[in-house]
């Protein structure tokens, strides 16, 4: 993990990370932040607000990801037709019971080889196997998880 410093920056650790929270929470332009905090009477470029997202955003995004709580041991996998660019493609989703979103994935097939992608990825990414994957039925899933 990258350390956190706010050494030699101007401005108070309380500013900046409340600066990078209204760009990313509220999907804001770094001029609108900069007007938001001007009119708190903090007066800072646009220029230092994208500097302190682009090398704060990742940090406090990666500790936002290890607070969260483990999703449930249940897991809901699933695959939906799209069109993009004017071609068909699959987007594979895993879900848990609670309905927090584990892991996408875009494929232009659906066969094993993308069900045991997405399987894969997604027992990598959380770490442990689940108690129990609703699916479908699609045969694909069924050679997968073999």
């Amino acid at each position: 993990m990258r350390q956190l410093s706010y050494a030699r920056h101007r401005f108070p650790p309380a500013i900046i990370q409340h600066a990078v929270w209204l760009h990313f929470r509220f999907a804001l332009s770094y001029r609108d932040v900069e007007d938001m905090l001007a009119e708190r009477g903090i007066d800072v470029s646009y220029e230092t607000v994208r500097r302190w997202a682009l090398k704060f955003g990742g940090i406090y995004a990666e500790r936002i990801r290890r607070r969260r709580p483990r999703p449930t041991g249940r897991w809901h996998l699933d695959e939906v037709f799209l069109k993009i660019g004017g071609k068909i493609v699959y987007l594979w989703r895993a879900v848990d019971d609670e309905g927090e979103v584990l892991d996408v994935l875009v494929q232009s097939k659906r066969d094993r080889r993308a069900a045991l992608k997405l399987l894969r990825k997604l027992l990598k990414r959380q770490g442990y196997a689940p108690d129990a994957i609703v699916t479908d039925h699609l045969r694909s899933y069924g050679a997968a998880l073999r």
